[in-house]
């Protein structure tokens, strides 16, 4: 079974930076596929923000995100990573963590964590 758990979520100031974390156990079936990190503002559909492959070589954004976002992880200790700077109050929402899955597309990804609440303020 994969678990994934996020942490790192918070409130935080426009232009400020979060690092989120999620810890993802992952079984040898999934490993050849991506990993992911979506978020769901209020009132809205969840939406896809980053992913990276499992050898790490290869990452995907969304547009409202890239290179103010950067993906990573680390096999070791099975966790995914997602660096957020210059944090906008539209990127206020909850970050959800998902694995096994192909590039963004949401319906793909098997195993998602619970979420963890991001809030920028003006």
């Amino acid at each position: 079974q994969v678990h994934p758990m996020e942490s790192g979520g918070g409130s935080v100031q426009a232009g400020g930076d979060l690092r989120l974390s999620c810890v993802i156990t992952s079984g040898a079936s999934d490993s050849w596929r991506y990993k992911a990190w979506f978020r769901q503002a209020p009132g809205k559909e969840r939406e896809g923000v980053a992913c990276i492959d499992a050898g790490g070589r290869h990452t995907s954004y969304a547009s409202s995100v890239r290179g103010r976002f950067t993906i990573s992880q680390d096999p070791a200790k099975n966790t995914l990573f997602l660096q957020m700077n210059s944090l906008k109050p539209e990127d206020t929402a909850v970050y959800s963590c998902a694995a096994g899955g192909l590039w963004l597309d949401e319906s793909s990804y098997n195993y998602w964590g619970q979420g963890t609440e991001v809030t920028v303020s003006p």
